[in-house]
């Protein structure tokens, strides 16, 4: 049953919705749009308030879209099958076989034996992990790795009496932020990377299309830039952490090393798993032309005239060659079976559906083109206003709702902005999407800081003030990063909106 903030956002959804259809179209707009600002409308109060479950949402485009006229069951199979989703899955499936294996944990202790065992040391290990795991699996499955190592360490410490000050809740939120921040690299690092690629091409199907290298090209220096300001901000300014091991002993290095032996050396599946997936990252980010000035590669896809090769495609080979390699060692079974691999969070491919559905029908009645010229007062904002603006509106937007669906519901409504400003949209939806990976202050904002609040190590207050400070640190970053890489990485046009996108 919905609490009392769902109970509110069923009545005014279903108010909303029953209001614009029976009123006349607004100005300027046509009765088929007006027809999809009702769903559209129904559709984010109920995503926003979780009145009913997000993913049960996601599915209302099935029952409204036929009885308003706005798409049959052809167009919505398309939104629910579009190769994105299947990215997505095949990116799941790699995640549960890394994490079948305990590829993720020896990917973890390596990482933290090498850094050492000071306080600064062992929260930057324990973040650089956790950050690197966040790329490729959950960011909820990166956490709950990492946190169990982290409160290891806190507890050896803490036993000895070693613990210096603050070092427990650093931490417990070192490892929650790099699993945010991680996610930020690539595109199936976490769900808001793939909307935007997925409401790029659905509001703008003669727009160059998002690849995972695309991405990687303002996803990962941005990640890469807010993890040491983020390592920094709480080993220095938040928790003032001491820069060197506590005296009597090396608790922390000890534990690691116990912990490395006990998991031994890498099994034969964990070898052949970790071996797939590199594989597949490998694909992905080779697949398309790189020109870096003196650099340049074509790409495998055009050296082998692959052309209908995507992403989803790498994927999706990468996953069942899961399920056809034998996992090795004398065990007769192979990497991945399909009872670990229906443990994967399927409603997220759900919400991708509901929302490129949305994204479609927002396109076609004319409500995207309607949104542009409603929003042509903004022309005369400079775009980096736009840019902080936008990352402040996500940011704090995303604390308070799924990050999946607040993108969900946005990037529509940013990308007419864009067009109306005289922008190419991808300058406000590459920041939104980025910036809903940046919920640092409440619990109940992301799985990741709802574990480690579970810990008990932190208080609400302190992840408050301290979150406060490094959601400020991300609008910074992203809009930075957005401006000074993006914009000459992807070719994004600052004054006018590019010839795809004249009419949104």
């Amino acid at each position: 049953m919905p609490g009392r903030l769902g109970g509110a956002g069923l009545v005014l959804g279903a108010a909303g919705f029953a209001l614009l259809l029976a009123a006349p179209p607004l100005p300027g707009l046509s009765a088929e749009g007006q027809r999809a600002l009702a769903a559209a409308d129904l559709m984010a109060v109920w995503w926003i308030s979780e009145a009913v479950p997000i993913y049960a949402t996601a599915l209302l485009p099935w029952v409204l879209f036929p009885l308003l006229g706005l798409g049959g069951p052809g167009e919505l199979a398309r939104a629910y099958g579009h190769h994105l989703i299947f990215l997505f899955l095949g990116g799941f499936l790699l995640a549960a076989a890394l994490q079948r294996w305990g590829v993720h944990e020896h990917l973890a202790l390596a990482v933290l034996a090498r850094l050492g065992a000071a306080p600064r040391r062992l929260v930057l290990g324990v973040m650089l992990a956790t950050a690197l795991l966040s790329m490729w699996i959950s960011d909820t499955a990166a956490t709950l790795v990492m946190l169990p190592l982290a409160l290891g360490l806190v507890a050896e410490l803490e036993g000895q009496g070693r613990l210096p000050e603050g070092l427990a809740p650093c931490l417990m939120l070192g490892v929650a932020y790099a699993a945010l921040i991680g996610g930020m690299a690539t595109l199936v690092g976490t769900p808001p990377n793939l909307v935007f690629a997925g409401m790029m091409e659905r509001l703008f199907p003669e727009a160059p299309p998002i690849g995972f290298l695309d991405w990687m090209l303002v996803g990962l220096p941005a990640s890469a830039l807010f993890l040491p300001l983020a390592w920094l901000y709480l080993t220095r300014v938040a928790f003032r952490l001491p820069g060197r091991p506590p005296a009597g002993g090396e608790g922390a290095a000890a534990l690691l090393a116990r912990r490395r032996q006990a998991l031994g050396p890498m099994a034969p599946g964990a070898r052949r798993a970790a071996l797939v997936f590199a594989l597949t990252a490998l694909a992905w980010v080779s697949r398309r032309g790189l020109d870096l000035g003196p650099v340049h590669w074509p790409g495998w896809q055009g050296l082998l005239g692959l052309k209908g090769v995507g992403d989803a495609t790498v994927a999706v080979a990468g996953a069942l060659l899961l399920f056809l390699l034998p996992a090795g060692g004398g065990r007769r079974r192979a990497l991945l079976s399909w009872e670990e691999a229906a443990g994967i969070p399927w409603g997220v491919l759900l919400l991708f559906g509901g929302g490129l559905a949305l994204a479609d029908a927002v396109r076609a009645s004319g409500l995207a083109a309607w949104l542009a010229h409603a929003l042509e007062p903004l022309a005369g904002l400079h775009p980096l206003l736009m840019v902080l603006a936008v990352c402040l509106a996500m940011t704090f937007l995303t604390e308070l709702t799924s990050n999946t669906a607040v993108t969900t519901v946005f990037l529509p409504v940013l990308a007419a902005a864009a067009v109306a400003g005289g922008m190419d949209p991808r300058l406000l939806m590459v920041p939104a999407a980025l910036s809903a990976s940046c919920a640092f202050m409440l619990p109940v904002a992301t799985p990741p800081n709802a574990i480690a609040f579970a810990s008990g190590r932190i208080r609400a207050r302190q992840m408050a003030r301290v979150g406060l400070g490094l959601n400020l640190i991300g609008v910074a970053v992203i809009a930075s990063c957005v401006y000074l890489v993006g914009v000459p990485a992807l070719g994004l046009a600052l004054h006018h909106p590019p010839p795809w996108a004249a009419g949104p």
